[in-house]
């Protein structure tokens, strides 16, 4: 399987994985030889973060996301749950753990402006993420 780790920062947090997603594309490209374009599935196996593709150029949008999903579900101690990390669960929820990113020749396809991030809801913690290559028709 095709994996890597990364230890997050601050409560919630948006981190920039674009770079080590395309290192494990060029890994998958090599372990796997044959079409060079397909799909690569990505997967976040955690609970309280999720991945998400956005503007990758402004850190000012990370900041203003970041800021808007503390707003939108804030640390509650009326939640329920024991762990008092209810809030991240939700934002979870609404980032998705997964992501389907086209590639083509080799590379990832994405927008001119386009990164792909792991939003982090509970932390700082060591969080993994999983990729799948999926080759395209030879």
């Amino acid at each position: 399987m095709l994996a890597f780790d990364i230890t997050t920062q601050g409560r919630c947090r948006m981190h920039d994985i674009t770079g080590e997603v395309r290192r494990l594309l060029r890994e998958a490209l090599t372990q796997f030889p044959g079409p060079r374009s397909g799909a690569l599935a990505l997967f976040c196996p955690h609970t309280t973060c999720g991945l998400t593709i956005n503007e990758g150029a402004d850190p000012d949008v990370c900041r203003d996301m970041e800021g808007f999903f503390r707003r939108l579900v804030p640390q509650d101690p009326a939640f329920a749950h024991a762990e008092g990390n209810s809030d991240a669960h939700i934002k979870c929820t609404l980032h998705g753990p997964s992501l389907l990113v086209l590639v083509e020749d080799g590379e990832l396809r994405l927008g001119t402006w386009q990164a792909i991030y792991l939003c982090e809801g509970d932390g700082p913690r060591r969080r993994s993420v999983w990729a799948q290559w999926l080759p395209g028709p030879r």
